[in-house]
């Protein structure tokens, strides 16, 4: 199943992704008589998603088909980010041996380099990313996202997919010239406002045949800057959300991005794309403060 945030009417409000458009919750509820929340961290954070995603798989593509009428095409529809308030964001460094070249640093490879980010920095779909004024070299990096399905502590890496609600697209960015001063400005490089793009769509795990064959590319302007799979990460998915949970609390909505790649550098007027195999595309344009001033 995949699933989407879209703004209708000033309101962000959950749906369900078919091939012609956007089913929102709040109609299957009043067609079908269903009870379920319409905002989309509400359905995770409840364990709705699965109660839905059974549904889905049982009789609710029937269901939905019945109910084609009031499915919202894709050119009447303004995605919004999946949410806006996830407790938590962690961001993986170099995870990929490439993107730790570009930072002339090497590759960790006893423990993950993690951090975290603020909900601040949340934007979706077709948003704008702004280059600060702060910022000569602003970097954006595309990413397999993680999204937390349950509350969990302690997890092993054999049980990791029994907590996992999806998975989607992510565009990290950071203030590389502020990184390249000094490694401990690391939270503010990664942690101005429009610095994390992610959706349009959440895909379930059922979805997704093998996690480890996807492909992620960064695409700067409809060029492939940089692509790799996610089987040549030196920590996989599984390993990461295992790590984290042993640091602490996973809380659903929360977010893992698994890292990227490489980097692109961002200048006003780019449009840059994170692209993974059997998900829809996450696109952003790109304005540098700077150019306003």
């Amino acid at each position: 199943m995949r699933l989407a945030t879209v703004n209708l009417n000033l309101t962000e409000t959950a749906s369900i992704v078919t091939s012609a458009g956007v089913l929102p919750i709040y109609k299957i509820n009043r067609q079908l008589g269903k009870n379920w929340n319409t905002e989309l961290l509400e359905i995770i954070t409840t364990g709705q998603l699965n109660e839905i995603n059974d549904w889905h798989r049982s009789v609710g593509k029937n269901e939905i088909e019945k109910l084609k009428s009031h499915i919202i095409p894709f050119r009447k529809i303004k995605f919004a980010p999946p949410y806006r308030h996830p407790r938590k964001i962690w961001g993986i460094g170099l995870n990929y041996v490439e993107h730790a070249k570009d930072l002339l640093v090497k590759t960790p490879l006893a423990e993950p380099a993690s951090f975290m980010k603020p909900d601040t920095t949340i934007i979706g779909y077709k948003d704008i990313i702004r280059i600060p004024v702060q910022s000569i070299k602003t970097t954006g990096e595309s990413e397999l996202g993680i999204i937390i399905g349950k509350k969990c502590k302690d997890i092993e890496t054999e049980d990791w997919l029994k907590v996992v609600a999806g998975f989607t697209p992510i565009i990290d960015m950071t203030a590389e010239d502020l990184l390249r001063k000094n490694l401990r400005y690391l939270t503010r490089a990664k942690s101005f406002d429009t610095f994390f793009s992610f959706g349009p769509h959440i895909v379930t795990p059922d979805e997704i045949e093998d996690i480890m064959k996807l492909q992620v590319a960064t695409v700067i302007n409809g060029e492939i800057y940089a692509e790799n799979i996610i089987s040549n990460m030196t920590f996989p998915p599984d390993f990461l959300v295992s790590f984290h949970s042993k640091v602490m609390t996973l809380l659903p909505g929360d977010i893992i991005a698994t890292g990227t790649p490489r980097a692109v550098q961002l200048h006003t007027g780019d449009i840059i794309e994170c692209r993974i195999d059997g998900f829809t595309s996450l696109k952003n344009s790109v304005i540098d403060l700077k150019d306003r001033q």
